[in-house]
């Protein structure tokens, strides 16, 4: 099945425990379906430097109509001053996957 009405959002942190709850937090709200929290390495450039450092990144399933919400809520509970939030389209997926999805978030 094609069909961009479905976005992963990701975000990363630097505690699992905080990448954890922020994960929990936005299911619990219904602004994502589920998510799933994983430890990654990320090299990036802030304030004059290459930086290389322990992450963990937080993947949620959610719905492109909740994306400016889903954003928002990241952004505030986030202790970063600068977050990662960045939704990529679902180009395809198992209907009924997409269908739960859209059954376990909020609606618009």
């Amino acid at each position: 099945m094609t069909n961009r009405e479905f976005l992963v959002v990701t975000t990363t942190h630097d505690d699992e425990a905080a990448a954890r709850e922020l994960a929990a937090a936005a299911v619990r709200e219904r602004l994502a379906a589920c998510a799933q929290v994983y430890p990654v390495r990320s090299v990036y450039w802030w304030d004059g430097a290459v930086r290389d450092g322990a992450e963990w990144r937080v993947d949620l399933k959610t719905r492109a109509a909740l994306a400016d919400r889903l954003t928002a809520f990241l952004v505030e509970r986030h202790s970063y001053g600068t977050p990662e939030v960045v939704g990529v389209p679902v180009a395809a997926g198992s209907a009924a996957y997409l269908d739960w999805i859209a059954a376990e978030t909020v609606g618009d």
